[in-house]
């Protein structure tokens, strides 16, 4: 096998990525107790090499450029790599450790993955999670996430999708908009009703609200006179205070439910649902964290076995 790079190389990529991930010579120079100076001539190294510039540099701060946006991406999965090997081979891959940044939608962070993380990092206390709760889509190699989930499956073929589960969908009301509303004993009467507009961020539009009719699922456009978007617990709460209909997931208001404080909706044509799905680039080798943490979300959140009845 042809050597292509020697010690002082691959020391000059480790101090990239490390100011990559910081931000800052300086605070990567601190982190790795070496000068700033250092880290510039390990960046301006990399630089003469590969004939890239890998960074914008002002009097205040450095930015990735495209090149060295891309040429991080790989180098950070790379590194990681090489060190998951050492650890295996030492007998220490059993102890993941690092930061795992993780892009989700507010009301599934909320009421699904936030819950979870702290019985997460009782196992695993050497992992560190960041989060970032948004319903945009997000750009992995652009923004440095190891994972994302959302509430569809991606058309982009270069990410791997895995299935969390299907959210059960529920329609609810409070019993104060119901008495001054009526309450709806078909899917016909929604006509009749205030029925909440949530706005799809990737297209504008309301999303269609989903009915088992006879076995088969409808999609119906309501309408109203009140519309969200970026957040579905905007709905939630304008349900919550008498506005009118919503429809959302049971996860959410399951305790509103169940203390009486919304009432459900037609629940004869309930059961519809729609998928979360825990994303990744294809390719990308998974750190341990990463893995762990993806057979955890899965685990915990995925669909159970069903038991063996005698």
């Amino acid at each position: 096998m042809q050597r292509n790079f020697d010690d002082l190389l691959l020391g000059s990529i480790e101090l990239f990525c490390l100011a990559a991930e910081l931000g800052s010579f300086t605070l990567a120079a601190t982190q790795a107790s070496v000068t700033p100076a250092a880290v510039s001539r390990s960046v301006a190294r990399l630089e003469a090499r590969l004939g890239v510039r890998l960074f914008v540099r002002t009097t205040r701060q450095i930015r990735l450029t495209d090149g060295g946006r891309r040429y991080f991406e790989q180098c950070r999965d790379a590194l990681a790599q090489l060190v998951d090997a050492e650890r295996e081979v030492t007998g220490q891959q059993t102890t993941p450790a690092g930061v795992l940044r993780i892009s989700m939608p507010t009301p599934y962070g909320h009421y699904r993955v936030l819950p979870l993380l702290a019985s997460f990092r009782a196992r695993y206390p050497q992992v560190q999670v960041e989060t970032h709760l948004s319903n945009r889509n997000i750009d992995f190699a652009d923004e440095g996430f190891d994972l994302a989930i959302r509430g569809r499956a991606p058309d982009d073929s270069n990410l791997v999708a895995r299935k969390l589960e299907d959210a059960e969908l529920v329609i609810v009301g409070t019993g104060a908009y119901l008495k001054r509303a009526g309450k709806p004993r078909s899917i016909e009467d929604l006509q009749h009703h205030e029925c909440i507009q949530f706005e799809l961020p990737s297209s504008g539009r309301p999303i269609p609200w989903l009915f088992n009719e006879g076995g088969n699922e409808l999609e119906l456009a309501t309408q109203g006179g009140y519309g969200t978007s970026g957040d579905v617990l905007a709905g939630v709460t304008l349900a919550r205070h008498s506005a009118g209909l919503f429809q959302t997931y049971r996860f959410i208001v399951e305790d509103d439910l169940a203390a009486g404080r919304l009432v459900e909706v037609l629940p004869d044509k309930g059961g519809c649902s729609r998928p979360f799905f825990l994303l990744y680039p294809h390719g990308r080798y998974l750190t341990s964290r990463v893995r762990v943490f993806v057979d955890f979300l899965v685990d915990q959140l995925g669909p159970k076995p069903k038991r063996r009845t005698r």
